[in-house]
């Protein structure tokens, strides 16, 4: 796609690129009226007819999204044959931006973190909605340092418009659950993505990682994760028993809720934090290895009957 700083989409001018994915680009435009701040988000793809009507419903249901946690859609247009979403402007940037590949965040830290992502998929999920794209790229920062949750289903969307050589990139393998690559996501299958952006948090790498797609995605189907303990001696049994339930193969198996998640981390936090010997301040945020390009990606398969995605 061409470079269109200096272009104008319906009432804002493009100001600035974002960020670049593989099916769309993301501006900075200020309103020409308000000369408010927003985020413009663009497909990169001409849409036929049909997904244009997808595209349009998709937004609007997604509109509908109020949430704290959530990055709310503004507007939805076409300018001639480009899509756009006019979403918040989040200043903070991504976490993954904040916290590069290789970062390990203390608890307290990570908690918090997963008390906001886990009340917004909550929210979600009551609304009969799965993510099934949680990752740091997707975790947004405002204003107020608060996480706000981007990026509801739009990959879902754009998969229809391209080939399956094109699809493997349309969601990132290394946060996908086994259910998921297999086509049968799940509310359960955003917990277990959660759980493997905690687990990086907490040790700074990956539980599965590879050459290809493929081979991650073997390892999540078949492999269970090198426990925490191994690669940070000092990580609590406690911690790690939640994170490791949220990774199980069976979603069934996982905690019932992202609230009972949410609330059994926290729970475990507490005993670390008030267990003899552990009335120390919290280490300091730390990087190992250095950040790289992210892991190679497949598409996520239709989704279940008992909790549509958005399609």
């Amino acid at each position: 796609m061409a470079d269109r700083i200096g272009q104008q989409l319906g009432n804002y001018q493009l100001i600035q690129l974002l960020g670049k994915g593989t099916f769309a680009e993301v501006y900075l435009g200020g309103h020409i009226h308000l000369g408010t701040l927003a985020a413009v988000k663009m497909m990169q793809t001409q849409l036929n007819k049909e997904d244009v009507i997808s595209f349009r419903i998709e937004a609007r249901i997604i509109a509908h999204l109020i949430h704290p946690h959530i990055v709310r859609v503004l507007e939805f247009g076409m300018e001639g044959e480009t899509s756009y979403l006019v979403m918040d402007f989040a200043p903070g940037g991504t976490l993954r931006q904040r916290y590069p590949k290789g970062t390990i965040l203390p608890l307290p830290t990570i908690v918090s973190y997963v008390k906001q992502i886990a009340d917004a998929l909550q929210y979600a999920h009551d609304e009969r909605l799965i993510h099934r794209d949680v990752k740091p790229e997707n975790l947004l920062l405002g204003r107020r340092n608060e996480v706000l949750l981007s990026d509801f289903g739009i990959a879902v969307l754009a998969q229809n418009s391209h080939s399956q050589s094109t699809l493997n990139t349309a969601g990132t393998m290394a946060y996908t659950a086994p259910e998921q690559i297999q086509g049968r996501p799940c509310s359960a299958s955003d917990q277990y993505s959660l759980g493997i952006v905690v687990y990086e948090w907490l040790c700074g790498s990956y539980p599965f990682s590879g050459s290809s797609a493929i081979e991650v995605a073997m390892k999540h189907l078949s492999l269970p994760p090198q426990p925490l303990h191994d690669i940070v001696p000092s990580i609590s049994p406690a911690v790690e028993q939640v994170v490791l339930k949220a990774l199980v193969k069976d979603p069934e198996r996982r905690f019932g809720s992202m609230i009972d998640f949410t609330a059994a981390l926290e729970q475990a936090s507490d005993l670390t934090h008030h267990s003899p010997g552990s009335a120390q301040p919290p280490p300091p945020v730390t990087q190992i290895g250095s950040p790289g390009d992210s892991l190679p990606t497949l598409p996520s398969g239709p989704s279940d009957d008992s909790l549509p995605t958005l399609n």
